[in-house]
This record gives C-alpha cells, sequence and structure tokens, in this order.
C-alpha cells in the first residue's frame, strides 16, 4: 500500500465479539468502549437485560423506601414562630429527596418529592387545598436537581458543599418566583390575601404586603431550611451511599 508524502494510513481493525452462541458481532477497535459493549451484551454491557431489570427493581425498592421516609419525615414539622406564619413548618423531608437524587440521579429526587406530597396528600390530607403540597414539591424538585446535578460534575467533598449552596440558592429563588406569582395568588382562593399578609406582619412589622412578606418570610425560612436540609444530608449520604448507589 502507498502511503501519501507527509501523510499517514490507518488500518481498520476488526475484532470479533463472540457471544458464545452461533451469532457473532463484528465492531471496529477505534470505536467507544461503550458502543463495544452496548453491541456485546453478554460480556457486561449495557444491554444486559438481565442487569438491567435487576438494576430497575432495586431502585424502585429504593424510591418507595425513601418516599416513605420522605413523607414520615414531612410530618415532623415546627414552627418557626419568629419568622414564618403558622402555616408555615419546618420539617426535614427534602433529605431522602437529595440522597435519592444524589446516588440515583436528578430524576428520582423529582419522583420522590411528588410521591412524599401524594402520599401526604391521601394519608394525612391537606389543609391548604393542595397548594402547600404543590409548593413543597416545585421547591424540593428544583433543589434536588439543581444540587444532584452539579455534584454529578463535581464529585469531591468541596463540590457535594458547593452544589448544595448552590441548590439552596436556587431553591429560594425559585420560592420567592412561585409563591409571589402562583402560589400565594392561588392559596388566596381559601384564605384572603388580607388574611395571609397580616398573620406575617404579626410576626414581623416590616411585612405590609405579599411581596414584603416574600422578602422577609418567605426567602429566611427557605435559606433555614435548605441549611439544615443541607447539613442533614452531607451527614448521612457516607453512611447511605453503598446502599442507595450501585457499585
Amino acid at each position: 500500500m502507498e502511503v501519501p508524502t507527509g501523510g499517514k494510513v490507518r488500518e481498520r481493525k476488526l475484532n470479533l465479539c463472540d457471544s458464545g452462541t452461533d451469532s457473532t458481532v463484528w465492531m471496529i477497535e477505534e470505536a467507544p468502549e461503550a458502543v463495544g459493549h452496548f453491541l456485546c451484551p453478554s460480556k457486561g454491557g449495557i444491554m444486559n437485560n438481565t442487569t438491567r431489570r435487576g438494576i430497575k427493581t432495586r431502585n424502585i425498592t429504593r424510591v418507595a423506601v425513601l418516599s416513605v421516609m420522605a413523607f414520615i419525615l414531612m410530618n415532623i414539622k415546627m414552627p418557626l414562630a419568629f419568622i414564618a406564619p403558622a402555616f408555615m413548618k419546618l420539617d426535614i423531608s427534602d433529605v431522602p429527596v437529595l440522597l435519592g437524587a444524589f446516588t440515583m440521579g436528578p430524576i428520582y429526587g423529582v419522583i420522590i418529592a411528588a410521591i412524599k406530597n401524594i402520599l401526604n396528600i391521601i394519608i394525612t390530607g391537606t389543609d391548604t387545598g393542595m397548594v402547600g403540597e404543590l409548593s413543597n414539591f416545585i421547591i424540593a424538585s428544583v433543589y434536588a436537581i439543581t444540587a444532584s446535578v452539579f455534584y454529578r460534575r463535581y464529585r469531591t467533598f468541596k463540590g457535594a458543599i458547593l452544589s448544595l449552596v448552590l441548590g439552596i440558592v436556587l431553591m429560594t429563588t425559585s420560592a420567592f418566583i412561585s409563591n409571589y406569582y402562583f402560589i400565594f395568588p392561588l392559596y388566596a382562593k381559601i384564605m384572603p390575601m388580607e388574611a395571609i399578609v397580616a398573620m406575617g406582619s404579626k410576626i414581623i412589622p416590616k411585612v405590609t404586603d405579599l411581596f414584603t412578606m416574600m422578602v422577609y418570610c418567605i426567602i429566611p425560612f427557605n435559606i433555614i431550611k435548605g441549611s439544615i436540609t443541607a447539613v442533614v444530608t452531607v451527614l448521612l449520604y457516607e453512611r447511605v451511599r453503598p446502599v442507595l448507589k450501585d457499585s
């Protein structure tokens, strides 16, 4: 074979992937390893249906357990009477949501957040016309997606801390936006807006309207809630990760 001046010819090499049956699959050696695994399921690739079914079953079980834990924690509440009206109570039900998102992926965190609120509506019942559960789902999902996506790119302790800080910032931002433009106006169909604002002004005199209630009640409340949730998540993560994450 002639080689042009200054050029180089790479010879295509083909490897035989023998599945152990009469059928064989050929693949180019230069192809990414993941492609080879895809084409050769018998070699432990991602197309190994038995393995995929096993992982799927384990993840369903983990989601179920974490969802029940989140539902239980959602009903262990404490008021923050120095900063928030009586209908806003602190809980750490987002801890299982974050653990699921960190170990299995962001979508699992969203699923856990949804199931915990559905369980709360069905079993405990809602006293906010499901508006509170909707708000909880939105904020928990933003927290879980933000923190887990960032952490999957920077898998270090520092990366975990930064991911949680970023999650708290975006969670608080989403709480402000969603509550101001959607959640509180929707809740006002159950309780008059004047009464809601009055509950806030009893605690913090600077609360005079919906906007100031967002500033002096909603923002601090979510920063405190997000921070406590982050601390508990950091303390538990390394202990539960081997159970929740496939090796």
